[in-house]
């Protein structure tokens, strides 16, 4: 297995630190608003990867956290008139119901930020004590940049470039301009706790040091998030963690790719943002899934007007084959190991379930010719589509209920026009175009056209 390694700029072995044990650890919502696709997306590449491990042969801990206090949520509470902790308290409960519509798989750990108070606390203090940080005479503690030679290491830059590519805090107690801060001294109407440097409340980036730390100790295998975090957030959990342990922190840190809409990155500036909510109201989960699966996870999703309509059409077709099979009587039982190898070999090349997916379409024409022919070897095809793919997401639905609520409503074609049009795919399958050329006649003049594609073919009433 090979994963696509951020730190290092390059595909590697996966070999964990102890021999089939995995520690993995995801940032997870930042709960100041409704889950969006992007949520989603990452909750639901760092759910598969885990679950393609476990199936790999790792016993595998997997943990995410909420942050449940920051500078956003805050914003919120005031612009609302909830408490903080009440407004957090609600988004999550919010959040969880719309993961749980997508069946994305919860973490073996939840962390929350502000379950995880003494720990953040005696973190900073370790940090000051080892000469890392410092606190200031208003009782906000900054990291030291300079104390860490290393800094810039994960995002590939120098300090110079650095100081370009983060917004500059202007507190003029900071010793230098890229100093971060680890504790933030109260202000009115926030929330905050007890220090030792007064009342006050966790930076951003202490937060996930700590629950990493709270949840696996020093070190961990595999650090998830989208590529949005690794600077200045994931740059600085490094500094901070590995200033404390001097130990590496993790060994792979994996990021996934960004969602755009029509081209332009989501933003709530630009009113693009797609809420979970939303789209689950619109489509299934399995549809859902596939539309963002078509992209190799380190690549940009580009969402357009097509894009879920499309993956829509896609599995409808797919569920066609295997209710199709059932209704010729085929046993949907047995094993394909070539498919589930297959399978594995696009897993284990940085977990591409893009390619993993357009192997599907060859699977789908190869059991359409075989239920053509008769040959009900169909039936382990499609059983171990449903078992392999399954770790995705997908094919877990009943072929006819998913058809009749998601499918185009056509209307009915007559048995004696389904079975012309049958015999004349075989026809064509053969590549006895005479027989195809006459059967196709005999459709026009029961009023159907035909139109063939490299997957099937579909009638069409003149």
């Amino acid at each position: 297995m090979k994963i696509y390694n951020t730190l290092t700029g390059k595909k590697q072995d996966f070999i964990p630190l102890e021999e089939n044990k995995v520690k993995m650890y995801a940032c997870g919502i930042t709960v100041s608003g409704e889950a969006h696709i992007g949520h989603a997306y990452q909750a639901l590449i760092y759910d598969i990867i885990r679950k393609y491990l476990v199936k790999s042969g790792y016993d595998v801990t997997y943990a995410r956290n909420y942050t449940d206090v920051d500078d956003k949520i805050i914003a919120k509470s005031n612009e609302t008139g909830i408490p903080a902790d009440k407004y957090a308290e609600d988004m999550i409960k919010n959040i969880d119901k719309q993961m749980a519509r997508l069946n994305v798989g919860d973490p073996d750990v939840w962390i929350k930020a502000t379950e995880s108070m003494d720990d953040i606390i005696a973190f900073v203090s370790a940090l000051i004590e080892k000469g890392h940080a410092y606190a200031t005479e208003k009782g906000d503690v900054y990291f030291s940049v300079e104390s860490f030679p290393e800094y810039g290491k994960l995002s590939h830059r120098n300090l110079d470039d650095a100081k370009n590519g983060v917004r500059v805090d202007n507190d003029e107690m900071k010793k230098n301009p890229l100093d971060f801060a680890l504790w933030k001294s109260a202000k009115e109407g926030e929330p905050s706790w007890t220090s030792p440097w007064g009342e006050g409340r966790p930076g951003w980036h202490i937060e996930c040091s700590t629950m990493n730390m709270k949840a696996f100790g020093e070190r961990i295998d595999i650090h998830g998030g989208g590529r949005d975090l690794i600077f200045p957030h994931h740059e600085n959990e490094i500094a901070q963690t590995e200033a404390l342990t001097g130990k590496q922190f993790a060994q792979y840190w994996i990021h996934n790719g960004l969602i755009k809409v029509n081209g332009q990155k989501m933003s709530k500036s630009l009113g693009n943002s797609l809420f979970l909510k939303d789209l689950l109201d619109k489509y299934s989960d399995e549809t859902v899934k596939f539309a963002l699966l078509q992209t190799n996870y380190r690549g940009d999703i580009n969402v357009t007007d097509n894009l879920f309509p499309d993956a829509e059409k896609h599995l409808c077709d797919f569920y066609k084959v295997f209710n199709d099979a059932i209704t010729k009587g085929v046993e949907i039982a047995g094993e394909n190991a070539e498919i589930d190898a297959q399978f594995n070999s696009c897993m284990d090349d940085d977990f591409n379930t893009a390619l993993a997916l357009s192997n599907l379409y060859g699977y789908f024409k190869s059991a359409k010719a075989k239920l053509s022919a008769g040959d009900n070897s169909v039936g382990a095809d499609l059983n171990q589509i449903k078992k392999t793919y399954s770790l995705l997401g997908l094919f877990l639905s009943d072929p006819k209920a998913f058809i009749e609520k998601y499918g185009e409503k056509e209307e009915e074609v007559p048995a004696d026009v389904k079975a012309i049009a049958e015999e004349r795919w075989t026809a064509r399958l053969n590549k006895d175009w005479a027989t195809s050329d006459a059967l196709r006649n005999a459709l026009a003049e029961k009023g159907y056209l035909v139109k063939d594609s490299k997957d099937g073919y579909t009638l069409i009433k003149k």
